[in-house]
């Protein structure tokens, strides 16, 4: 879905208004902001995906606790 602006030289018209004339139909067309939306965004972990890191994070704060109470690893404290 390729938004296209174009804008023609008319008449005695340099090219610094040329592109001020082009700037601002790029501004007004709404393509920039749509552009810079898309280029951040991050892609939906499947359900599969978060059901792993979760079963792997609740074994982790299990062999943590674990090494906590034997001794073996220091507790955190805030």
């Amino acid at each position: 879905m390729a938004t296209n602006v174009e804008v023609t030289k008319t008449g005695t018209e340099n090219s610094m208004g040329v592109l001020r004339r082009f700037t601002k139909r790029v501004q007004g067309s709404g393509v920039l902001p749509r552009v810079r939306s898309l280029r951040y965004k991050t892609r939906n972990q499947s359900t599969y995906k978060r059901k792993v890191a979760t079963l792997k994070k609740l074994n982790r704060r299990k062999e943590v606790d674990l090494l906590i109470k034997l001794g073996k690893m220091q507790e955190k404290t805030r």
